[in-house]
C-alpha cells in the first residue's frame, strides 16, 4: 500500500512539473484540473473555470505508450480527457496558442526521463471505443455497392438525433448568411433559394437532387419554383422523413424520392443539384461521376455542385497522402469520404462536356454553420446522450468543432460550382449578368411558403 501511495504522489508531482513547464511555454488562458482535484493555471491570466480535465495517471500512461492523435480522440470519447466552463468551440478558441506544437517541443531531457519513469509503466486508461467503422474506412478500394454502407454509418444515426442540432427543415449542409448575425434558420432558407436562383429554375422543368438529404431542397424548389423534382439518397432514415414531408406539403406527383445510388439513375433532367454529396464520391471516381451527371442532363442543362474540398498541393502524391486527422474522420465519422481539390473537380467537369460559369467559396459560411450545430448539440447534451450514448456524443461534438476550425483556418474549403452541359457548339445561353441572383428580396424564414420557421 505504501508503494502504491508513493507512486501515486510521484505521478502527481511529475504531472504538476510538466504543467508548470508548459505554462511557461504556452501561456494559454485556461487551467488544468488533475485527477486529485488540483487546478493549475496554464497562463498568466488563466480563467480557473475554463478547465482541461485529466481523469487519472492512466491517461498519461496510455498516451506515452501510443502518442498519436487517435489515442487522444479515444481518451476524449471515453471521458478520460474533458473540459469545463463553456462550450467546446469556445473552449478550443480560448485555449488555442499560435505555434503551440513548436512551443511544446524540446522538453528538457531530465523532465522527460522523470516523466517517463513515473508513467510509462503505469496501468494505462482503456482506449477501447465502440463507435467506429468496421470495414475499409478509407474507401480507396471501394466498389459501388460499398457506398450505401458508408452513407448509412454517418446518416442513419437516427432522425431524432439530427433534429437536436439542425434547423427545422433538416438541412445538413452549409448555410448562406446575408450577415453574420442571422439565425441558422434564415441562413438555410437563404441557401435553398440561392441554389434555386443559380440553377435558374422554371416551372415545369425536371430537377434531380443527388443526395437529397431530408428533402428540403426538392420541396422548396417545387413549392416556390414549380419544378418537377426528384431526390435520391442512400439513407433509409432520410428517405422516410422526405416522403413524410412530400405528403405533408401536398406535393405528391410533383416531388418524388427514392433510395438509389446515383450510378443507376436514368434521365433526362433539365437541372441537377448535388449538395454535400461529392465528398463521398472519391477522387479516383470523380471523372466517372461527372460523366454520369452529364449523361443525365439535356444539352445546356445546368448542374450545381456544392462540396467541401482541400487546398491543392504541388504534387498529386502530396495531396493524396492520408494524414492522421483524415484517417480519424474516416474511421469514426465519415467512412469513405475523400475531399478533392477544386482544380481537379473542375478539370473533371470540363472533360465531361461541362462549361463552368461560376465558382463561389463559402468556407466562412460553413464554419459559422458548424459552430451553430456544435453549440446546439451541446445545448441538448442530455437528450443526445440518452439517444446515442456519451461516447458517440463526444465524438460528434469534437467532429463538429473540428470542422469549425478546419474551415475557419482554411485547411478545408467549400465551393458552389455552376456549369452547363455543352454538347452542341454555340453560346451557353447564360444571362449576361448575375442580376438574377440578387434582384428580388430574399425569402424570409418567417414567411416561407411551406412550414413555419423554428
Amino acid at each position: 500500500m505504501f508503494g502504491t501511495e508513493a507512486r501515486s504522489q510521484r505521478q502527481l508531482r511529475r504531472a504538476k512539473e510538466l504543467v508548470t513547464y508548459l505554462r511557461g511555454r504556452l501561456n494559454t488562458p485556461v487551467s488544468v484540473r488533475l485527477w486529485d482535484g488540483t487546478v493549475m493555471p496554464m497562463g498568466d491570466n488563466a480563467d480557473p473555470n475554463l478547465q482541461l480535465t485529466i481523469s487519472g495517471p492512466g491517461v498519461i500512461g496510455a498516451f506515452l505508450r501510443r502518442p498519436k492523435a487517435d489515442t487522444l480522440l479515444r481518451l476524449y470519447a471515453r471521458g478520460a480527457i474533458g473540459y469545463t466552463g463553456t462550450d467546446l468551440v469556445s473552449f478550443i478558441e480560448t485555449a488555442r496558442v499560435k505555434n503551440s506544437r513548436k512551443k511544446s517541443r524540446g522538453l528538457p531531457l531530465g523532465l522527460i526521463a522523470r516523466f517517463a519513469s513515473s508513467f510509462l509503466l503505469a496501468k494505462g486508461e482503456s482506449t477501447d471505443v465502440e463507435h467506429r467503422f468496421a470495414g475499409d474506412e478509407t474507401g480507396l478500394k471501394r466498389e459501388q455497392k460499398d457506398n450505401q454502407d458508408f452513407i448509412q454509418f454517418h446518416y442513419d444515426v437516427s432522425n431524432e438525433f439530427y433534429k437536436l442540432f439542425l434547423d427545422k427543415n433538416m438541412l445538413y449542409s452549409c448555410g448562406y448568411f446575408h450577415d453574420w448575425n442571422e439565425s441558422l434558420e434564415q441562413a438555410q432558407i437563404n441557401k435553398l433559394d440561392m441554389i434555386c436562383r443559380k440553377l435558374q429554375l422554371k416551372k415545369g422543368e425536371r430537377m434531380l437532387d443527388i443526395g437529397c438529404g431530408w428533402g428540403a431542397l426538392i420541396c422548396h424548389a417545387a413549392k416556390n419554383y414549380g419544378v418537377i423534382a426528384h431526390g435520391i439518397t442512400l439513407s433509409k432514415e432520410q428517405l422516410a422523413i422526405t416522403q413524410e414531408k412530400i405528403v405533408k406539403l401536398g406535393l405528391e406527383g410533383q416531388v418524388t424520392a427514392e433510395l438509389k445510388d446515383y450510378a443507376y439513375v436514368e434521365g433526362p433532367f433539365d437541372k441537377i443539384s448535388s449538395i454535400g454529396m461529392v465528398e463521398h464520391v472519391g477522387i479516383d471516381n470523380m471523372a466517372d461521376y461527372m460523366a454520369k451527371v452529364s449523361s443525365l442532363l439535356n444539352d445546356r442543362g445546368m448542374f450545381l455542385n456544392h462540396g467541401i474540398t482541400r487546398p491543392g498541393k504541388l504534387t498529386d502524391k502530396a495531396f493524396r497522402r492520408m494524414s492522421p486527422e483524415r484517417r480519424l474522420l474516416a474511421t469514426y465519422i465519415f467512412p469513405g469520404g475523400e475531399l478533392d481539390h477544386l482544380g481537379h473537380m473542375i478539370q473533371c467537369m470540363e472533360s465531361k462536356s461541362f462549361d463552368v460559369h461560376d465558382v463561389e467559396g463559402w468556407r466562412d459560411h460553413y464554419s459559422l454553420t458548424c459552430r451553430h450545430w456544435c453549440q446546439r448539440l451541446e445545448a441538448n447534451r442530455e437528450e443526445a446522450i440518452r439517444q446515442i450514448g456519451e461516447e458517440k456524443f463526444r465524438m460528434w461534438t469534437l467532429y463538429l468543432a473540428g470542422c469549425v476550425f478546419a474551415l475557419g483556418d482554411g485547411g478545408a474549403r467549400i465551393y458552389q460550382t455552376v456549369a452547363t452541359k455543352h454538347k452542341a457548339k454555340g453560346l451557353s445561353g447564360m444571362p449576361c449578368t448575375r442580376q438574377h441572383l440578387y434582384q428580388d428580396a430574399p425569402v424570409q424564414a418567417t414567411v416561407q411558403k411551406y412550414g413555419k420557421a423554428a
